[in-house]
């Protein structure tokens, strides 16, 4: 019996990568397909030739192919997707750039910043997933509108992975998928640490151009578990203009410049500029004061990304599911955090051109 090519693409469709549970040809990880007689041969490119399960990989192709030709000879190749040093250590090959959001103290509107920034960038054209790692505090379930949502949970060669959620076509995964609403997280810095590491890689993320982390306020063990599991492209440091938010957002963005860490930062988003009622869009109340983001930036030698005012219906559409730059309606609130979207867009782009890909951190023992 002759060998059919579809019939072989067919069959290796039947077979998943380990990394993001797509299967083998829609990941497009099928090179050089080759049939002569009995013998099939292809290349299998894999985020990087060090990766976990290639033999799991190799058995399963062999078997997949097996049930449809038990007299083929199948050779497998496997080779490197990349020679990008970022994408060959990286726990997500498939994730071009993880962002991370970060603030010195709560209350400044850090998962608004997060959330409106994740759909921004999807606007723009990107692929993204949101990671809320604010464990105390988690945000993402109510701002897109799915409480009591869980995770569906897929076997990926013996090994349990989760699937993250979809809202609005953003990827989404936080610890108030797996816990009740009124569950209180009491947990301390190991069990913490593994946590948010199965966040990383446990969960089958697809491919991504940006992963934006909602990190909690401060520079606790959160902050450090992400730097040691995966590369961090930069981070972003949100602050209101008050001068008491300024201070602590300081100590933040200095833990992201240690030596140790060096996460370059992308700049400086300023929240709650001005009060702007909806009745009177053209006015602007300087509640918390002025300036704060403008002095963060130059403190770090940064840029300001944006200024979001403080506005009525951007609580309204966090507390309601939908983030208010969905909006149309709202052009002020949209604008804004279009803007920031952009914004960060460039930075990243320009610190991908100019800066040496972000390595993960090793802790000395």
């Amino acid at each position: 019996m002759s060998i059919d090519t579809s019939s072989v693409v067919r069959a290796l469709a039947k077979v998943s990568d380990p990394v993001t549970g797509q299967d083998l040809i829609t990941a497009n990880m099928v090179r050089d397909l080759n049939i002569e007689g009995d013998s099939i041969s292809f290349t299998l490119e894999l985020a990087s030739l060090n990766a976990q399960h290639k033999s799991e990989l190799n058995f399963a192709c062999q078997g997949a192919i097996a049930e449809v030709y038990p007299q083929a000879k199948v050779h497998v190749h496997m080779m490197s997707r990349t020679a990008d040093p970022q994408q060959q250590t990286s726990a997500l090959p498939q994730v071009k750039n993880v962002i991370a959001v970060a603030s010195g103290k709560g209350g400044v509107g850090k998962s608004t910043i997060a959330a409106n920034l994740a759909l921004g960038l999807q606007m723009l054209g990107a692929r993204v997933g949101l990671v809320d790692a604010d464990i105390y505090g988690p945000s993402v379930p109510t701002m897109f509108g799915l409480q009591g949502q869980r995770p569906k949970v897929r076997d990926v060669y013996g090994q349990p992975k989760m699937v993250p959620l979809d809202a609005y076509g953003i990827a989404l995964m936080s610890i108030g998928f797996i816990i009740e609403p009124e569950q209180a997280v009491v947990l301390r810095g190991p069990r913490l640490a593994g946590i948010i590491k199965q966040f990383f890689n446990d969960c089958l993320w697809p491919e991504l151009d940006y992963l934006v982390v909602d990190l909690p306020p401060g520079t606790g063990d959160v902050q450090l578990t992400l730097v040691q599991t995966v590369p961090v492209t930069g981070a972003i440091i949100v602050t209101t203009p008050q001068e008491v938010a300024v201070i602590d957002a300081v100590k933040a963005s200095n833990m992201f410049q240690l030596p140790g860490v060096a996460v370059p930062l992308l700049g400086v988003v300023e929240n709650m500029s001005w009060f702007t009622p909806k009745e009177l869009p053209d006015h602007k109340y300087l509640i918390f004061g002025q300036g704060g983001g403008k002095k963060l930036a130059l403190v770090n030698n940064t840029v300001l990304l944006g200024q979001v005012p403080l506005v009525q219906g951007i609580r309204e559409a966090g507390d309601g599911g939908r983030p208010i730059i969905l909006d149309e309606e709202d052009p002020i609130s949209r604008e804004a955090f279009l803007n920031v979207a952009k914004n960060v867009a460039r930075q990243v782009a320009i610190r991908n051109e100019t800066i040496a890909p972000t390595q993960v951190v090793k802790m000395a023992q």
